[in-house]
């Protein structure tokens, strides 16, 4: 049996969306908004169910995690509503990380009628981030240091919710005060940390950072978007990234994600899943079990029957 079969995949980390049904500014809008990929045209288009199903068709996907997608922020219900609908017809996603904007004075009715949708796992809002290391500032409005922000996250835990965090790097001391403040939330931290800077100084830094937030036992680690502008997604590039996060953060609390169809735009299903599988590959098998499919069923609390009933739908 083909190695890619051997392991079964929980994508921890994916998007749908129908543009012709739903306004996704930034997909939806122009011009462009600055991208870390670059330009993101290509993505302009309708994902849906059966393209990561013909995305992945080499592997054995079982369930994937559905992360909000920057939908109408006016609107974050309806998004939650159309994945439910698009879940019991086409049997993905399997788990949703919904969209709530916690410095917002509606966080508190917001984050109840999310955390009443079956699906819903946990939550995503992007976290006010600064430009570079130089230009960081505590308190910054919202940001995690910021008193409103942090009043709407401490709600999370009154509704078992975790917390998808999508911040760069440098922010990692914050966030590591954020997880010690609040040790009953579990943090999944998303697409590693966006190590962009690949030099010896802005890995170093990265490692140093990633080392800093692991201490704290409620945050997880989703190695994901490893792209870079302009160049293609290769093991040679992304290996020792990808070995380095799962030295710091430890197998139990790393789990692979494609982040597709955004990082379609760096490489496709195959040359991702594909490189994770050769710089995985003098790992035990339990191990890269845990990798691929065991942890992010854990984190996302998915159940086993919801999992092998996702890809036969």
């Amino acid at each position: 049996m083909p190695e890619q079969r051997v392991i079964p995949i929980v994508d921890a980390h994916q998007h749908f969306w129908d543009l012709q049904a739903n306004y996704l500014p930034w997909l939806r809008d122009e011009p462009l908004i600055p991208f870390r990929y670059g330009d993101y045209t290509a993505i302009r288009r309708n994902y849906l169910p059966e393209d990561l199903r013909r995305d992945s068709a080499s592997f054995d996907l079982v369930g994937s995690v559905y992360v909000e997608a920057e939908w109408d922020p006016t609107d974050p219900l309806g998004e939650t509503r159309w994945v439910h609908a698009l879940a019991s017809r086409e049997g993905l996603p399997t788990a949703m990380v919904a969209q709530a904007w916690l410095d917002r004075e509606d966080v508190a009715e917001l984050l109840a009628a999310q955390a009443g949708f079956p699906l819903v796992r946990g939550i995503r809002h992007k976290p006010k981030a600064a430009p570079r290391p130089a230009d960081l500032r505590r308190g910054t409005a919202g940001s995690m240091s910021d008193p409103k922000w942090r009043e709407g996250y401490a709600l999370l835990a009154r509704h078992g919710l975790s917390f998808d965090l999508q911040v760069v790097w440098w922010h990692f001391e914050e966030a590591a005060e954020l997880a010690a403040d609040f040790p009953e939330t579990q943090i999944i931290v998303n697409h590693t940390g966006l190590p962009a800077d690949r030099s010896e100084d802005g890995l170093a830094q990265w490692r140093r950072m990633l080392a800093t937030l692991a201490r704290q036992p409620n945050v997880a680690l989703k190695i994901s978007g490893l792209g870079r502008r302009d160049a293609p997604w290769t093991v040679e590039a992304n290996g020792p990234v990808v070995r380095d996060a799962i030295s710091i953060f430890g197998v139990e609390r790393c789990m692979f994600a494609s982040n597709f169809p955004v990082d379609s735009l760096v490489g496709s299903y195959s040359d991702i899943f594909n490189g994770f599988l050769a710089i995985t590959a003098s790992m035990p098998h339990e191990h890269r079990l845990k990798l691929f499919c065991e942890n992010a069923k854990r984190f996302y609390r998915i159940e086993a029957a919801a999992a092998s009933s996702a890809i036969s739908a």
